[in-house]
């Protein structure tokens, strides 16, 4: 991972079950000071940005969720407040009497939002952080990452409720590791130039990226091939643009288990078949493709009965088509915004 965020039960959107706003998750301070400390004593947290959200509101909290190992930060709730929200908790239903959550052309007539504002107030947030940080004593962010040395429990605040509180977990500083650090300092090679895209199947596809000649392909897969087909699918709309290529210009046809995200975005004249299964993320994003899986010819069991594709198959996709023969994860079509899927 490049970035593990750890997202507080405070904010979330306004299309979540009342119950679970009020009575799921946990504040993302524990989250983050445990997460940190894992991360330190590992000697893994050079390696990695750490990222925190759930209704940061002020520089105080950006400067708390920094000593506690955060280096980047999430807002959603404040800022579609300053830009009109009313928090009616309806984002879900197109009926935002603001204009905010809606794709109603009236509704939206009533927007009055203006982006300036929240230009303003990230300014304001980062004024505020400025100064707790002269305070303290630190330049830079990087000073200020996991510096929980720096906080302490109010100790003005007497009520029999806080009684026996005890925070030195969330508090402690684990020993940094010879060569290790409290924030990222390395960047990860993730060996893009590996994937099955590149060693592959780019070079087997460059008549159809050429010359719009259709192309069919056999070969196998595996688990840690992941997002096959979208580097070629980023050539087809470099190349072609929205429009992208005739129906099955590309066909792969795949025999195996695949891993995450395959045929992530592929664009219209890209389809992909695969004889085996898939693991999560199937089709995510897809944007005019098609894609086909089933199980293998041999296989002895009843595939309506049998998860074939993994979690989020097709979360957020636009465009194209989707023909799976066997049961999917969950949160099937998460986000759907145009997928024919069967």
């Amino acid at each position: 991972a490049d970035v593990i965020l750890i997202s507080g039960y405070d904010g979330g959107t306004g299309a979540s079950p009342r119950t679970s706003i009020r009575h799921a998750g946990l504040p993302w301070e524990l989250g983050l000071a445990e997460t940190h400390q894992t991360l330190v004593l590992n000697n893994l947290r050079t390696r990695v940005k750490v990222e925190t959200d759930g209704k940061l509101l002020t520089g105080k909290d950006l400067a708390v969720a920094t000593l506690l190992g955060a280096e980047e930060y999430g807002f959603a709730t404040a800022p579609l407040v300053i830009l009109g929200c009313v928090m009616m908790r309806v984002c879900h239903l197109d009926t935002c009497p603001v204009g905010v959550a809606t794709q109603n052309p009236e509704l939206r007539k009533r927007f009055t939002g203006d982006p300036g504002h929240i230009v303003n107030f990230m300014k304001f947030i980062a004024q505020e952080l400025r100064e707790i940080m002269a305070e303290l004593g630190f330049r830079t962010i990087d000073e200020m990452v996991g510096r929980s040395d720096k906080l302490e429990m109010n100790k003005a605040i007497d009520h029999w409720k806080t009684k026996g509180l005890d925070f030195s977990s969330i508090l402690y500083q684990p020993e940094v590791p010879e060569g290790g650090g409290l924030y990222c300092q390395i960047e990860q090679n993730h060996n893009i130039e590996k994937s099955k895209d590149i060693t592959e199947l780019l070079d087997l596809c460059q008549p159809a990226l050429d010359k719009a000649e259709k192309v069919v392909i056999n070969t196998t897969i595996k688990n840690v091939n992941r997002v096959v087909g979208t580097i070629i699918g980023n050539e087809v709309t470099k190349r072609y643009g929205e429009a992208g290529l005739p129906e099955d210009t590309i066909t792969l046809n795949l025999k195996g288990s695949s891993g995450q995200s395959l045929g992530a975005f592929i664009p219209q004249g890209i389809t992909i078949k695969l004889e085996g299964d898939a693991n999560d993320y199937f089709g995510k994003g897809l944007s005019g493709g098609k894609m086909v899986i089933y199980p293998p010819k041999e296989a002895t069991f009843v595939p309506e009965d049998n998860i074939i594709v993994g979690n989020v198959a097709l979360y957020g996709a636009t465009q194209g088509e989707a023909y799976i023969r066997g049961a999917a994860g969950e949160r099937f079509c998460v986000r759907n915004s145009g997928v024919t899927a069967v």
